[in-house]
C-alpha cells in the first residue's frame, strides 16, 4: 500500500496525540485518563508551536505518522494565542503538582545538551516523531526521516528520547548517541526509572 508524504490535516491532531500516548507510554506516568488527555494535548501543542517543518505520512488516506522539526533560521508559522495560553497554563499547574517528574527529565536533557554543545553546532532539533503503533516496522518512520533529509540536506539535527520509546530506531539509522542520563521520575505515587538519550546526525 502506498504511503504519501505531505502536510498534516488539522483534523488529525487527535490521532497524533493518540500515537504519542501509545508509543511514548504516557500511561507509565499516570493512571488518570483525564490527566493523560490533558498532557497529550499539551505535548502536541508545545511541539507543534515550535516546529518550522511538519511532515505527515498518510497510508490509504489515513494518518500513519508525523515528524516535526525546529530548524534554525526558519520561520515558525503555527503559534496561536490559544495554543500559547494552554501551554503556559499547563506548565504552571504541572510545576506545582508534578515536581520531581517533568523537571527531573528536563534537567537531564539540559545537562546532555550542554555537553553536546561543547563539540557540536546543530542546525535543528527533531522535536516530535510518532508513527501509528500498528504500522511499526513498515517503513513509515524511515520515509519521514528521508523527507526531512531531502529538505534539510547537510544540516545537523539532534533529538531527545528515552528508554520508554523505540530509541533503537535511531541506532539503526546512523544516529550518534551523544548523551545518556539515568533518572527516576516520581509522579503521583508512581516511581518511573528511565534512561534519557540525546542523539544527533548530519542528514
Amino acid at each position: 500500500m502506498e504511503i504519501r508524504l505531505g502536510a498534516l490535516r488539522a483534523k488529525d491532531a487527535k490521532k497524533v496525540i493518540q500515537f504519542a500516548r501509545q508509543g511514548m507510554h504516557f500511561d507509565w506516568y499516570s493512571d488518570s485518563l483525564f490527566v493523560l488527555r490533558l498532557y497529550g494535548r499539551y505535548f502536541w501543542n508545545l511541539e507543534f508551536s515550535r516546529a518550522t517543518q511538519a511532515i505527515a505520512a498518510y497510508r490509504d488516506g489515513e494518518l500513519a505518522g508525523v515528524l516535526l522539526a525546529e530548524v534554525r533560521g526558519e520561520k515558525k508559522t503555527r503559534r496561536t494565542l490559544g495554543r500559547r495560553l494552554y501551554i503556559r497554563l499547563f506548565e504552571l499547574c504541572s510545576g506545582l503538582l508534578f515536581r520531581g517528574g517533568a523537571d527531573v527529565y528536563a534537567q537531564a536533557n539540559r545537562e546532555m545538551f550542554a555537553r553536546y554543545r561543547e563539540t557540536h553546532t546543530p542546525d535543528g532539533e527533531i522535536t516530535f516523531f510518532a508513527v501509528d503503533p500498528r504500522l511499526e516496522g513498515q517503513g513509515v518512520g524511515t520515509l519521514l526521516l528521508g523527507e526531512l533529509a531531502r529538505r534539510e540536506k547537510g544540516k545537523q539535527f539532534y533529538l531527545y528520547t528515552d528508554s520508554g520509546c523505540t530509541y533503537q530506531f535511531y541506532d539503526r539509522r546512523g544516529f550518534e548517541r551523544a548523551g545518556e542520563r539515568d533518572i527516576v521520575m516520581e509522579l503521583g505515587g508512581k516511581r518511573v526509572p528511565l534512561r534519557c538519550f540525546l542523539y544527533c546526525k548530519t542528514l
